[in-house]
């Protein structure tokens, strides 16, 4: 057997050293905060072998995606249940770029157009519906549920029109929207439909994984999320086209399909002729789509691949971190309206929501007040309604029916951090505070 080389030991030791490094950082805050109890609201979960597998990367001296991203993609396809998954900067940009495929001339008659029109909600995150503008497309605003935040799929026929062409929704904090309606009346109406699981990986309908049931999907790794990156998203699809026309559109809108590094994938680097280019010209260089550089960096893949590890780890703390705070907090449904899953649903919640009713003695923000005052961590449901939001107000946009319930969502909903970070000591803090309130 050959002896390990030189550079290879050195990076033996950088990495043990790694681990004592982390070890003593944790020693150290330990010792800088005795007793003291926060309750974030999402966050990171960091050990010493996701910093190693960083560092590892960097030692490669190879920055952009390579082994350590081509891993995690396959990875994570699998875990996804898809056949392919492509690694970008964020989720918004994930967004960005399933939408985007979306318009792609390669789609011919199925190609979404300008002015062409997509179905959402309002009560969600920005980057959700900022894609549908950003190429030119009508928003078709729907009303959502009040007991899982999720569409009313029972609007979805007056909100249709001859230039519904799309529909792009997000699982709310992790519990899956209607798929079955949704499904159905995409496939009746020959509509494409992207499902947004920033917030719900991990997440079952039916026993199947969500993102499984639209033509595409997109996931998040930033730190708030199930596993992170730091940053991070991706976008995973079964279908062989849609995976090419997004790959190019991340990737500079270039035809090639070559990795970062890598000559002549296809075999004919110098054969061939598109639009109207000379024939021969190199397919490196050859652009099918206006697009964009969205690739994620190396280190941020390989975080990725460490986290991935634990991902199911992560996510049974998730759940039992529900349950307690859904058993503590139960007592109080006369004035809190606590989260409800949708039938036929396995949520790996991603918060906890909580709507105040108009009954109850303490307001939305009295109680936030209190729960800041305690070192607590809230979150309003994102943008509330984003229609009253300043960026919106002037957009081109079709409202079907009254937001009724999108604007009680605005004025009534807030969520508690639930993450695997979270420990039932903190949460039992969380849930005192509450019951304190409704106490007195």
């Amino acid at each position: 057997m050959s002896k390990p080389s030189r550079s290879n030991e050195i990076r033996e030791q950088i990495l043990t050293l790694v681990k004592e490094f982390m070890a003593e950082q944790s020693a150290e805050k330990n010792r800088l905060l005795p007793g003291t109890i926060s309750v974030p609201v999402s966050g990171k979960v960091i050990i010493a072998e996701d910093i190693q597998f960083a560092v590892d990367a960097c030692l490669d001296g190879w920055f952009t995606s390579g082994r350590f991203a081509r891993t995690f993609e396959e990875n994570f396809a699998r875990y996804m249940e898809q056949k392919f998954c492509l690694l970008t900067n964020s989720g918004s940009s994930a967004n960005l770029l399933a939408m985007s495929a979306l318009t792609s001339p390669q789609l011919e008659n199925r190609r979404i157009k300008p002015g062409d029109e997509v179905i959402t909600v309002a009560a969600g995150f920005p980057t959700t519906v900022n894609p549908i503008i950003q190429n030119n497309l009508v928003p078709v605003f729907v009303d959502v549920n009040l007991d899982d935040y999720g569409i009313d799929p029972y609007q979805l026929e007056m909100a249709l029109s001859p230039k519904v062409k799309a529909i792009i929704l997000a699982h709310t904090l992790g519990n899956p929207f209607n798929l079955d309606m949704i499904e159905k009346f995409c496939r009746k109406h020959g509509l494409w439909l992207i499902e947004d699981c920033c917030d719900a990986v991990g997440s079952k309908y039916r026993g199947k994984m969500v993102g499984t049931f639209g033509d595409l999907a997109t996931t998040s790794f930033f730190p708030a999320h199930h596993i992170t990156m730091g940053e991070g998203g991706a976008v995973l699809t079964n279908n062989q086209k849609l995976k090419k026309i997004v790959q190019s559109l991340r990737d500079w809108g270039k035809d090639c399909w070559c990795s970062p590094g890598q000559d002549n994938a296809c075999g004919k680097r110098f054969n061939w002729q598109l639009g109207t280019l000379p024939a021969g010209y190199d397919h490196k260089y050859i652009y099918s789509h206006i697009g964009y550089n969205l690739k994620i960096t190396e280190m941020q893949a390989a975080l990725g691949v460490a986290q991935l590890k634990r991902i199911d780890e992560f996510a049974t703390i998730r759940k039992r971190n529900f349950d307690f705070l859904f058993k503590e907090l139960s007592p109080f449904k006369e004035f809190l309206s606590l989260p409800a899953a949708t039938p036929g649903t396995e949520p790996c919640w991603f918060g906890f929501p909580i709507r105040v009713k108009n009954n109850s003695p303490v307001s939305r923000e009295q109680l936030l007040k209190v729960l800041d005052s305690h070192n607590i961590g809230t979150r309003n449901l994102f943008g509330g309604n984003l229609l009253r939001q300043p960026a919106y107000l002037n957009i081109e946009k079709r409202i079907p029916a009254p937001l009724t319930n999108t604007n009680k969502v605005m004025n009534s909903v807030f969520w508690l951090g639930i993450y695997h970070g979270l420990s039932l000591e903190q949460l039992k803090v969380t849930s005192k505070v509450i019951k304190e309130q409704f106490s007195k």
